[in-house]
């Protein structure tokens, strides 16, 4: 990662924006502002750098959902964090499904913020310190070098947290998994969000890498406990 962290806020709310806009610069990221979602598709086109986008649910044109999707379906694996309204549950799920990374609930304090952002951010710049750079698994080669998973050598386009899953299973092969195993491997050990990112980040995976993913057979459910690599 570069040392000027670059980060895209797109919040229609100018009070809010400029809210979160003083706090991210406190803590030494450059933001850049984004009222719209033209408007945010369009600086991330200008500027390949950014490492992390904040998209706001609500907006006036295209919604943080449709931004989202956008940014997944250029192929890019920066991070992402969805701001959802605290009475808009479907909006956590919805957001993860389209490719999100974290969601903060508004109204949310500048701590908060920042930590979910500081946690995404070692994530995306973790290095692996594995001597093995590959993994294989059935049908899966898992190249952590290039932090890229490919099945039946067709690659499989992750996210950033997708892979840090991936890369948890197929490490662990066999080995049942807890929910909180799971969260403090992924998301860090001083996370404070809900289980159920897990729950959604796995439904969103099972899609890519599963068959069939409503009969999962790479991904296992442990009921009541979490999940396993293979069955």
């Amino acid at each position: 990662m570069d040392d000027i962290k670059k980060i895209l806020v797109l919040e229609d709310e100018a009070g809010i924006r400029s809210f979160v806009v003083i706090n991210l610069r406190r803590s030494g990221y450059e933001p850049i502002e984004a009222a719209t979602g033209e408007e945010a598709l369009r600086l991330l086109a200008e500027n390949d750098d950014i490492g992390v986008a904040l998209l706001d649910v609500m907006l006036p044109d295209i919604d943080g959902f449709e931004v989202c999707r956008r940014i997944r379906a250029s192929g890019s694996r920066m991070g992402i964090i969805m701001l959802t309204a605290l009475s808009q549950e479907m909006d956590k799920v919805t957001g993860l499904m389209t490719g999100a990374d974290d969601y903060v609930t508004k109204p949310f304090s500048p701590s908060e913020l920042i930590a979910r952002v500081d946690a995404l951010y070692r994530r995306l710049g973790a290095a692996d310190d594995s001597s093995d750079d590959e993994i294989e698994s059935g049908p899966f080669v898992l190249n952590k070098r290039n932090r890229t998973l490919d099945k039946n050598g067709e690659r499989v386009k992750l996210t950033q947290t997708e892979y840090s899953l991936i890369k948890l299973f197929m490490e662990n092969p066999g080995r049942a998994l807890s929910r909180e195993d799971i969260l403090e491997n992924v998301w860090g050990a001083d996370y404070n969000g809900e289980l159920k990112i897990v729950d959604v980040n796995i439904r969103r995976l099972r899609m890519k890498v599963e068959d069939t993913p409503t009969v999962p057979v790479y991904i296992t459910t442990i009921w009541g406990y979490g999940y396993k690599w293979g069955s």
